[in-house]
Order: structure tokens, then C-alpha cells, then sequence
């Protein structure tokens, strides 16, 4: 008898638990019932679907209706395309509004109707930076700081002192039995 309610209570327990992950992926009924998946990204519109077969090489097409259109026909129309695990359609160039999109498998059943709002693409304002002061300076002297002519003789004295060291240097080197 013990061991008996033993088996039912742990059967309870797995029973629950095996039920939990099936009640969390069903998701709320609103979201499900649409079978279609609308976003925006700017001014484009996509919808994607896994609701729709393959008839004679076509999924179906999606349709993207304005508030003053009423029929799937008035809409601007785009074949689906895509896999069997799951079909898509976009609109580009969407001007901002509130638009209906539907989508119309190639059975002739509808897989979703959803609407979507495209708002109008924030453009970043210009940061204004400051500019140098001077640039950069060219030419003698650097770039970076002003030497002055004191420096700029002495430094071309040195560099002369060198070119006249190494000319030396070389003509003896040119005369090997010279002392």
C-alpha cells in the first residue's frame, strides 16, 4: 500500500514536469494565432512564416496594406520565398504609417494578419568638435614646436661638421699606405 502511493506521487510529480515546458513554449494565444511574424528595420517591412506548402513552385504571397485599403488585391503584393521550415516576403522603401500585412498561402487559406507601425528613421545630429588652434606646422623646424634660427644654425653647422667628417674620412680610406 505504502509503495503503491509511492508510485502515484512520483507519477503526479513527472506528469508536472513533463507538462511545464509544454505550457511555457505555448506562449500567449494572441501570438500564436497569427502564424506570421512581422518587423521593421527603418523603412523595410519583412514578415516571415512557417505556415505555408508548396503548391506548383509557389509558397504564396504576402500583401502589405495602407489603412485606406480594404482587399488583399490593393495591397502592395510580394511572392514568398524560402524552405518548408519557413517562408518570408519584405517591402522596402515603406513610407512612415500604420500598414496591415496578410499573408495568403498558395492553397488560398490565409496564414496571418498582423499590423505594423513604420516610424520615421531618427537621423543623429552632427556633434560640433573644435578645431586646432595653429594645424600642424610644416616645413623647418618640426612639426610640433617653433626652434628658432639660433637652433636651426647650430643644428645645420653640426650636420655640415658631419658631411665634411665623412668626406675626410672616406679620401683617407681611399690612400691605404698614407699615415
Amino acid at each position: 500500500m505504502r509503495i503503491s502511493r509511492l508510485f502515484v506521487s512520483s507519477g503526479l510529480a513527472v506528469a508536472a514536469a513533463a507538462a511545464l515546458p509544454l505550457a511555457l513554449a505555448a506562449g500567449p494565444a494572441a501570438a500564436r494565432a497569427s502564424g506570421i511574424s512581422v518587423s521593421t528595420t527603418g523603412s523595410t517591412v519583412s514578415v516571415v512564416t512557417s505556415a505555408c506548402t508548396q503548391i506548383n513552385g509557389s509558397w504564396g504571397t504576402a500583401a502589405l496594406l495602407t489603412s485606406s485599403q480594404g482587399s488583399f488585391a490593393q495591397g502592395r503584393q510580394v511572392a514568398l520565398s524560402g524552405t518548408a521550415a519557413s517562408q518570408s516576403a519584405a517591402w522596402s522603401a515603406v513610407s512612415p504609417g500604420t500598414y496591415t500585412v496578410v499573408v495568403m498561402c498558395s492553397g488560398g487559406s490565409t496564414a496571418g494578419t498582423q499590423s505594423v507601425i513604420v516610424s520615421t528613421p531618427s537621423t543623429p545630429a552632427p556633434t560640433p568638435t573644435a578645431s586646432p588652434s595653429r594645424g600642424v606646422m610644416g616645413g623647418l623646424g618640426g612639426a610640433a614646436r617653433d626652434y628658432g634660427a639660433v637652433t636651426m644654425a647650430v643644428g645645420g653647422a653640426l650636420v655640415g661638421a658631419g658631411v665634411i667628417a665623412v668626406a675626410w674620412f672616406l679620401r683617407r680610406r681611399s690612400k691605404p699606405y698614407r699615415l
